[in-house]
């Protein structure tokens, strides 16, 4: 099926008499004939499902849904993208090893990863992702374990040269992640130039419409965990009868240890409301975003050449730094999301409070269009040389393009900087 179509029937094919739309599977628990039965179940979990805090048929369709449009091999939902990101490095790393991460990823990652996982003794190493190959290589340790990125960054707007990532990480002997929240799998798919595993906050895009938090780990299937690097992959894992993932589960063993050790434990798992709502979403994300992208352009290229504003981070105009990037990594559009500096701090919530139909909320990617003020808001506790040093200037301001007309929205946004 072409991706249009994977969007609609993937992950869940009806059969004679079967419901039309995915059923909600509204259950804890399933029940079994025997205590054998559920001694099996226990040995083999891909066979039959043993409890929803961590497998749930109408959650699992999703699942293989956004697998099969991602070109992953597996999938695993999680109850957030906080969720899925921290997951994600857990699988991979213990007390004592580290990671490195690109500078330009979400302050909440930020603070997940210089703060949270640091008190679980796991050290976090930022790059600049503009830098050249031997500087990023010269970052890794011997204890590194994993290399982290986001194909576009939020707030920041700056696009993750994927490929040179995937070539410094495979060199090193580690997989690599990449945050794709804000391009979706109708912008670009990070498989398909090296990323192995893929990350989702699935309360943005791919939800659309501010119902339901929720985030999605894509595995590739493609990385080899067998080089010496990674023994909870190769050794007998006594937790759950003496499993070898790399050798029970070679296809996706990823996300079979993500799914057996760390949900099993953490039980950060959707509901199958949740994942109802979100496969619902899914049916018309690739004519949403299309939509998205073709309001933003033209927002970005109204606000280009306003006098009020002095930067404009798009990927789409050629005029911002990573547009060639952008013209490699994405196909079809460029996001719905533009950010602005329109001075300082002062002009900064000037700008946000006089909006009329953009609305003030701590959300992205929402169907209705949204606006932030990082330096007043999500970012308020740090001073502007902190708030420089992690790409966001004190008047930086960010736009979520919605799905109104774009002549209404960018009305808005005009009187909205003649006030200033």
């Amino acid at each position: 099926m072409k991706d249009e179509t994977k969007y609609i029937h993937a992950g869940y094919e009806p059969g004679n008499g079967d419901p039309r739309q995915l059923p909600i599977v509204q259950s804890t628990t399933y029940t079994y004939d025997s205590s054998d039965a559920i001694a099996a179940v226990f040995d083999e979990p891909t066979h039959a499902l043993i409890y929803s805090r961590f497998a749930n048929p109408t959650v699992m369709a999703v699942e293989n849904k956004v697998a099969a449009l991602e070109g992953g091999v597996a999938a695993m939902a999680t109850s957030s993208g906080q969720a899925a990101t921290v997951m994600s490095i857990l699988n991979l790393c213990s007390a004592g090893d580290s990671f490195v991460s690109s500078s330009e990823v979400y302050g909440g990652t930020v603070n997940l990863f210089s703060v949270t996982l640091k008190k679980l003794g796991i050290e976090v190493i930022y790059v600049d992702p503009d830098a050249p190959e031997e500087e990023l290589a010269a970052a890794f340790k011997d204890n590194t374990k994993a290399m982290f990125g986001e194909t576009i960054a939020n707030p920041s707007m700056a696009v993750l040269d994927i490929e040179k990532f995937a070539r410094v990480a495979h060199a090193a002997g580690v997989p690599l992640i990449v945050d794709s929240t804000f391009a979706t799998p109708v912008l670009c798919k990070p498989i398909e130039f090296g990323a192995d595993i893929v990350i989702h906050s699935t309360s943005k895009y791919m939800d659309g419409h501010a119902v339901q938090v929720g985030g999605m780990i894509v595995d590739a299937g493609k990385f080899d965990y067998t080089n010496g690097k990674f023994p909870d992959f190769t050794e007998p894992d006594e937790s759950y009868h003496g499993v070898v993932y790399t050798k029970d589960y070679a296809v996706a063993p990823n996300i079979i240890k993500t799914r057996m050790q760390l949900q099993r434990d953490f039980g950060a798992y959707p509901s199958a409301q949740s994942a109802f709502v979100l496969n619902l979403s899914l049916e018309s994300l690739d004519v949403r975003m299309k939509r998205h992208c073709e309001n933003a352009q033209k927002v970005a290229e109204f606000l280009e050449g306003h006098d009020a504003v002095n930067e404009v981070r798009y990927p789409g105009l050629e005029s911002f730094t990573y547009h060639e990037l952008a013209k490699k990594y994405l196909r079809g559009g460029y996001s719905g999301v533009v950010c602005i500096d329109v001075g300082d701090r002062d002009k900064g919530t000037r700008f946000m409070d006089a909006l009329k139909l953009v609305a003030r909320q701590v959300h992205v990617a929402d169907a209705r269009s949204c606006v932030l003020h990082p330096a007043s808001t999500t970012h308020r506790q740090l001073t502007d040389e902190e708030l420089l040093a992690a790409g966001i200037t004190p008047g930086l301001v960010r736009i979520s393009v919605g799905l109104e007309n774009v002549d209404d929205i960018i009305e808005d946004i005009a009187q909205a900087l003649e006030q200033l």
